[in-house]
Order: C-alpha cells, then structure tokens, then sequence
C-alpha cells in the first residue's frame, strides 16, 4: 500500500501539457517522422539504382 501511495502523491506532481501543445508536438512527430521516411526511401532507391548499374 505504501508503493500505490506514493505513486499517488508522484501522479500530483505531474505536469499535463495543455491540448494545444499536444497537438503541436503530435504534429512535429508526424512531420519528422514522413521526412525520415521519404529520406530513407530516396536513399534505399539510390543505393539500390547504384548496385544494379555496377552489377550489370
């Protein structure tokens, strides 16, 4: 009982962000998140393009 008070008193202390800011930051994953896929998919084909023109 003394842990699931103490977690309790630890959940008080917590700052929630506000919804704005939650989508802000939701946003900037997302954001981030297509860029290094669209960059990873650039580069994979790029390297794929190379070995297949030396391979031939």
């Amino acid at each position: 009982m003394k842990f699931l008070k103490s977690v309790k008193d630890e959940m008080k202390q917590v700052t929630w962000s506000s919804k704005k800011q939650l989508r802000k930051d939701t946003l900037v994953v997302i954001e981030t998140s297509i860029i290094f896929g669209l960059m990873f998919f650039v580069m994979d084909t790029a390297i794929q393009s190379l070995f297949a023109w030396i391979l031939k």
